[in-house]
C-alpha cells in the first residue's frame, strides 16, 4: 500500500527536503521548431553551423528524434550577444 508518513522537510534525505533550485534543475531538451524560434535561424542554417562547429550539436533521443540542450542554446545566444558591436 501507500506510505502515509509525512516527510520531514528539514531532513536532507526526505522528498520535501530535495527541492531543486534553478541551478540544480535538470537539463531541458528543446526540439528544432523551438530552436528555430529562439535563434531566428532557418533549419538549414542551424545544420550548416553545426557542421562548421559554430552551433551546439543536437542530442539523439532515439530513432530519428533529436533535440538540443536548452542551456547550450542559451549559452550560444549569450556568446552572440557578447560579440556584437554597437
Amino acid at each position: 500500500m501507500f506510505n502515509t508518513q509525512t516527510a520531514n522537510p528539514a531532513r536532507p534525505g526526505s522528498p520535501a527536503g530535495n527541492v531543486a533550485t534553478a541551478s540544480q534543475m535538470p537539463e531541458r531538451f528543446i526540439r528544432l521548431p523551438e530552436v528555430i524560434t529562439r535563434t531566428g535561424l532557418s533549419r538549414s542554417s542551424i545544420y550548416a553551423a553545426i557542421q562548421r562547429g559554430a552551433f551546439p550539436a543536437s542530442v539523439s533521443l532515439g530513432g530519428k528524434s533529436v533535440a538540443w540542450l536548452e542551456s547550450e542554446i542559451t549559452a550560444w545566444q549569450g556568446a552572440r550577444i557578447a560579440t556584437r558591436t554597437h
